[in-house]
């Protein structure tokens, strides 16, 4: 039996693995696309979707077998808790590339604005974050997921700054209404992006460390230091 479960929990992190590197591979090409301005890199994205949402269904049902059959406990079962969870953010993360790309081809003449913007920037932090936290959940790498966990203040200050750039430029000039519009909610999808990638990092900690390191202001009033 254990034998049996061994090779049940390493069939299901080789497809988280496989998702991962997908789900890796199709948002580079889709920020690759907003980089360059070349809306040709958007083409495949979509149908990429639809084989991570495979994986997506398949990576589940892993998961609700393995509970079913085995009951684990412990690491064990902290495993597959963070493995169910990290699934549904990849899936996401793949559902975010197709939205990215389809605003990429919507704005694909106004390259100046983008760059203007630090929407570049903003891509580049988020894209980063989550290599790192793939790279983590794969090497189990501590020091990566705290490192994501970071960054993600970063992310936040520049979607503060971008947005206040746009609304200004439709103020100023009400032909770009349209172009900044589609790229405020760009900015939005970047965004969930790095806090999909957060994510990720905090359930690999809670598998590795067993600790909830989401939410720390609600943790803290739940369960208060000992001032003893």
């Amino acid at each position: 039996m254990k034998e049996y479960f061994s090779n049940e929990i390493t069939k299901l992190k080789t497809n988280l693995v496989k998702m991962a590197s997908l789900v890796d591979e199709q948002v580079d090409q889709a920020f690759r696309a907003l980089e360059t301005g070349n809306v040709e890199l958007c083409k495949g994205i979509k149908a990429k979707d639809k084989e991570i949402d495979a994986y997506d269904n398949l990576i589940t049902l892993q998961c609700e077998n393995i509970l079913a059959l085995f009951q684990p406990v412990a690491g064990d079962l902290r495993f597959i808790i963070s493995a169910l969870m990290i699934n549904k953010q990849l899936e996401r993360c793949g559902d975010i590339a197709v939205n990215i790309s389809q605003r990429v081809k919507k704005t694909g003449e106004y390259h100046s604005l983008i760059e203007e913007s630090q929407i570049l920037e903003m891509g580049r932090e988020s894209k980063e974050m989550l290599k790192k936290a793939i790279d983590s959940f794969i090497n189990g790498n501590v020091e990566l997921s705290d490192a994501v966990l970071v960054s993600d203040d970063k992310v936040d200050t520049l979607n503060k700054l971008i947005f206040k750039f746009l609304v200004d430029k439709m103020q100023k000039n009400p032909s770009l209404v349209e172009p900044c519009s589609h790229l405020i909610v760009l900015t939005r999808n970047i965004e969930r992006l790095a806090d999909h990638a957060t994510n990720i990092a905090e359930n690999l900690l809670f598998f590795v460390q067993a600790r909830i390191v989401s939410h720390p202001k609600l943790n803290e009033e739940i369960n208060p230091a000992d001032e003893s």
